[in-house]
């Protein structure tokens, strides 16, 4: 791709792709995992100029970080390395709870750099934030990390906007990540405009509804057993139905545009402003390369306005988790 499109990180003058490309489901909780598969989804990005690449150290736990860095890590300048640490799994996968004290930051951090088997993490994310230890204190530790040169650049995900002021007082923050699409509009209420107003790049992950706004899903049956949706709020009961309702909004428009309704549904989170990007999951190049062609998808203020008006905020039916 010759000139393929970019957006700023953060303030950073870093270039990356509005539409990145989430690495969890290629280790974790969506199935059985295929290594040689996902390794060459990862080298077609790199060939068709995607350069934003998100990972954390307890997605398998810890195999997806290798996979992502064995699979990058010979063409290292061509891409932005997301990940994160903070939330504990023990070997089977087992939930530990959060971790965010400085000591811990330092360990996870080393540990990342050596499964990544690269000398710098660009964007290095507190995944989620740990209610015992002040975020001064984590966000300082960070901080050294990028003093030392192991880290770049800082980021958040799911913190609270005063979390987040809190942070970026301490040193600059990049990016932040939280879940964010046509049936996740929360963040609007607060999150968008103060990512703008203080230069924070809003990174969207699950921008596809975890896969239910694609229109693919029709079924709880369409999941895999190990599939965690199958246990998610969403996905179950008669918030199935209710949510394929809202669903059936983005298929007509997708249809009428002659588009898919993935990439109505990636479009419009481009829409939201110039410092949002969004991080779609997949294992498939043919999605991927679906995914990648909403770049080009333009939305008129009628089809925006339609799209507010039948998924509106809170439309969705169950908790997130």
């Amino acid at each position: 791709m010759s000139n393929p499109p970019r957006r700023t990180l953060g303030t950073t003058g870093v270039k990356i792709s509005p539409i990145g490309l989430g690495c969890m489901g290629m280790s974790d909780f969506y199935g059985k995992a295929d290594d040689a598969k996902s390794t060459a989804l990862l080298h077609h990005a790199l060939d068709v100029g995607m350069n934003f690449f998100d990972t954390a150290d307890m997605y398998g736990p810890w195999t997806n970080e290798r996979l992502v860095g064995a699979a990058l890590r010979a063409r290292r300048d061509e891409a932005v390395i997301a990940t994160k640490f903070g939330v504990m799994r023990d070997e089977k996968g087992g939930w530990l709870g959060l971790n965010g004290k400085p000591e811990y930051v330092r360990a996870a951090c080393d540990a990342s750099l050596q499964r990544l088997g690269v000398d710098t993490i660009d964007l290095y994310y507190q995944h989620r934030v740990d209610p015992k230890t002040p975020i001064e204190d984590t966000v300082g530790a960070m901080a050294e990390l990028v003093q030392a040169g192991k880290v770049r650049f800082l980021g958040l995900s799911e913190a609270t906007p005063e979390q987040i002021r809190r942070a970026h007082a301490v040193h600059p923050i990049t990016a932040l990540q939280t879940e964010f699409s046509l049936w996740s509009r929360e963040p609007e209420a607060e999150l968008l405009d103060l990512c703008r107003e203080l230069g924070i790049t809003f990174v969207a992950y699950s921008p596809l509804g975890r896969g239910f706004l694609t229109g693919a899903i029709t079924s709880p049956e369409d999941f895999a057993p190990d599939d965690f949706r199958r246990n998610n709020p969403r996905f179950q009961g008669e918030n199935f139905q209710r949510n394929l309702d809202l669903v059936h909004a983005v298929r007509g428009m997708a249809a009428d545009k002659g588009i898919t309704p993935a990439q109505l549904a990636l479009a419009w989170l481009l829409h939201q402003g110039e410092h949002v990007v969004c991080i779609p999951g997949t294992t498939k190049q043919t999605r991927f390369d679906e995914n990648q062609a909403a770049n080009a998808v333009t939305l008129t203020p009628e089809e925006l306005a339609f799209l507010h008006e039948n998924l509106p905020v809170g439309a969705a039916a169950g908790g997130r988790y």
